[in-house]
């Protein structure tokens, strides 16, 4: 064991988790939050917690992206290395049985895409339905991501509304598949194992990684943003300055 780099143990850590998710509450479902999280912040956090509280879930699965598709150009390489981003969501998942880091997208070269880890995780949990939880800002975009419609062939969207982004913004697109797609509340989302899409309320955090980052640079406290467990981990080892 102590000879176990940083990413091993953590890895070592999330496939006892994941094993002790199989043999856990078979037919509850899973939440899934992927993300960056170049800091992960209580805005991640309390928006999963928010969330699996509201539809009565016992696990979600923080997965860390590689190379996230949906950043621009600008934003597509993390400031921190995979293996400081994957240690900073294990810190996150510490004390909460709620919360399990997947480092499944960080094992794999180039993009993140989100169907081809729905698909390993269907495969995984055949039994479980999958919550794949996002933000307003993201439905916005959603059907211009690769294979979007197979995405909802294996879970349900669960979609943290912000005010603002208004559902007005949405395009013709997104709007025709909210039509065909769109849960009215949660007893609907749970007759069916895939394919509705349902909104939040009250689950959303306005909490910005980018301003954190921003903070973080110019020296300024990030104390109601971050887990002081983190912001010690980020200062230890001299991230985002």
């Amino acid at each position: 064991m102590a000879n176990l780099t940083m990413a091993e143990l953590a890895m070592k850590k999330s496939n006892i988790a994941n094993k002790n998710l199989t043999m856990s509450s078979p037919n509850l479902g899973i939440g899934i939050l992927g993300g960056t999280f170049d800091p992960i912040h209580l805005g991640h956090t309390q928006s999963a917690q928010a969330v699996a509280n509201q539809l009565g879930l016992d696990k979600v699965l923080l997965i860390p992206a590689h190379i996230s598709p949906h950043k621009t150009s600008v934003e597509l390489v993390p400031h921190a290395s995979a293996e400081h981003r994957a240690a900073m969501v294990e810190i996150a998942c510490q004390g909460n049985e709620l919360f399990s880091c997947d480092q499944r997208e960080l094992k794999r070269s180039g993009h993140s895409y989100t169907v081809d880890t729905l698909k390993e995780l269907k495969q995984q949990y055949p039994e479980q339905t999958l919550y794949f939880i996002i933000g307003m800002d993201s439905l916005m975009t959603f059907t211009r991501w690769h294979k979007y419609q197979d995405i909802l062939s294996l879970c349900h969207l669960v979609v943290n509304a912000r005010p603002n982004y208004p559902t007005e913004r949405l395009d013709t697109a997104t709007k025709m598949l909210l039509t065909h797609h769109q849960a009215a509340d949660i007893t609907e989302l749970k007759e069916v194992k895939s394919g509705r899409i349902f909104f939040t309320h009250g689950c959303d955090f306005d909490i910005s990684s980018t301003k954190i980052r921003q903070k973080l640079a110019d020296k300024q406290t990030c104390q109601l943003q971050l887990l002081p467990a983190i912001k010690e981990f980020i200062h230890k080892n001299k991230l985002y300055r």
